[in-house]
């Protein structure tokens, strides 16, 4: 039995009262599903800015009644402490999701960007430290590592910053690791590695390119590829991303807490490998779509290549992930086409 497996049974024994920040977006809606199936307490934050009521929706229709009516939904905002002191009360793990992502929407609003993931953060972590909640676990990223060139990204490496949102994502770090020597409070980043899955919104001018691509395929509409398509990225399935945050929250080691890891699948896939694994998944699916991509300029702030190194989360926290992209892929395009049609 894996340490996932056995750390669910505990929970499922004895259930805990958990926040989700960003509950309706993608990553904490999984969360949240998986939380109440696993007949836990979940209080969820989120002020819609990125996130979406049909989310939520989706999960209620996919929980008991029973597991529903022990969800407890705030709409409020990080940036308004008042609404991160209510969030945390009487919670014991805290997930903290909320954000706004997209290196691209953070070149065009580097001041947006900064409020929320930067100074919600912190409002956020002072709220979790003066709730004295068991754990904080962050949703740190894989930009941190900006200009660094070895592949693979280990956590001790860093480069420099290429977007003003990798400068936010790497401040937050800053932040947990003086609140650990300043106050004591541990928390743990988890650096992820371009997440995917069901409910990734492929909507919006800042989509990530799996829901975006696929949208287009279902559509019939051109895909367009930034720069040659020999970019590569470390994809990781979204029940990857729910382990690693479960994990993180529930761990008693102390050496484990005030740690930042990766979150991966410690594999590299190109954009042109990825156009067609995604044309053969949703072929599989009664979705036929047969154009080649349209190349472009690429684009400002993105790195090269990425591919993480997840030894250090499988011996810190027991992490194993359970889904490779090929499998992850099949999931989600069946998901999609479900849903986008």
């Amino acid at each position: 039995m894996s340490q996932y497996q056995v750390i669910c049974e505990q929970l499922n024994q004895k259930p805990k009262n958990w926040l989700i920040t960003g509950v309706a977006g993608f990553i904490g809606s999984n969360l949240l599903e998986t939380l109440l199936k696993l007949n836990q307490t979940v209080v969820g934050l989120d002020n819609f800015a990125t996130g979406h009521q049909h989310n939520l929706d989706e999960v209620q229709s996919l929980v008991t009644t029973e597991q529903w009516a022990n969800f407890r939904f705030i709409e409020g905002d990080i940036r308004q402490f008042a609404d991160c002191q209510k969030a945390c009360a009487g919670v014991d793990y805290v997930l903290h999701e909320a954000a706004l992502g997209s290196v691209p929407r953070s070149i065009a609003d580097p001041i947006t960007t900064n409020e929320t993931n930067i100074s919600g953060f912190l409002n956020m972590l002072t709220a979790a430290r003066d709730a004295g909640v068991s754990s904080f676990t962050y949703a740190a990223s894989s930009s941190t590592y900006g200009d660094h060139p070895a592949l693979p990204k280990v956590e001790d490496q860093i480069g420099n910053p290429l977007s003003p949102y990798a400068v936010t994502k790497y401040v937050n770090e800053l932040y947990a690791d003086v609140f650990a020597r300043a106050y004591g409070f541990k928390a743990i980043g988890l650096r992820y590695f371009n997440v995917f899955g069901q409910r990734q919104d492929p909507n919006g001018a800042y989509a990530a390119v799996i829901p975006k691509w696929t949208a287009s395929m279902i559509d019939g509409k051109d895909v367009f590829i930034n720069g040659d398509g020999e970019t590569s990225r470390d994809f990781c399935f979204i029940d990857n991303t729910v382990q690693a945050n479960i994990l993180a929250a529930t761990t008693t080691d102390d050496a484990a807490k005030n740690q930042v890891y990766n979150v991966a699948v410690g594999d590299r896939t190109t954009l042109n490998e990825l156009y067609r694994a995604i044309q053969v998944a949703l072929a599989t699916n009664n979705v036929q779509f047969d154009r080649d991509p349209v190349y472009r300029e690429f684009r400002a702030g993105d790195v090269r290549h990425s591919q993480a190194s997840i030894a250090k989360i499988e011996q810190g926290l027991g992490y194993a992930p359970q889904f490779k992209i090929a499998e992850g892929i099949q999931l989600a395009m069946r998901w999609y086409v479900n849903n986008l049609k």
